[in-house]
């Protein structure tokens, strides 16, 4: 099992910037895939990026160019920075491993 809590959500105004934090404990070495998602009020939890055991990245189409997905092995920990931030960001963001262990959620508000 795998253990992850997320930090680092907050309200910003549009074109700000937040950067999430997902610490993972427990058995680390299972983890290929770590990744972020969001949930909107009223709609379904949606992809937001990834990254692959070797270092590979994948993102969502609306994040592209904004956000960027990052970890540090030594302390366990993946990293989601987002730029230029939208209303259409507003969501509870999901740190993920391996799609199977899911962290708390962190809430983001962008709003002016």
């Amino acid at each position: 099992q795998v253990q992850l809590v997320e930090s680092g959500g907050g309200l910003v105004q549009p074109g700000g910037s937040l950067r999430l934090s997902c610490a993972a404990s427990g058995s680390i070495f299972s983890i290929y895939v770590m990744g972020w998602y969001r949930q909107a009020p009223g709609k379904e939890r949606k992809f937001v990026a990834n990254i692959i055991r070797g270092g590979s990245t994948n993102y969502a189409d609306s994040v592209k160019g904004r956000f960027t997905i990052s970890r540090d092995n030594a302390k366990n920990t993946v990293y989601l920075q987002m730029n230029s931030l939208k209303p259409e960001d507003t969501a509870v963001y999901y740190c993920a491993a391996n799609s199977v262990n899911w962290g708390q959620g962190t809430q983001v508000t962008v709003s002016s």
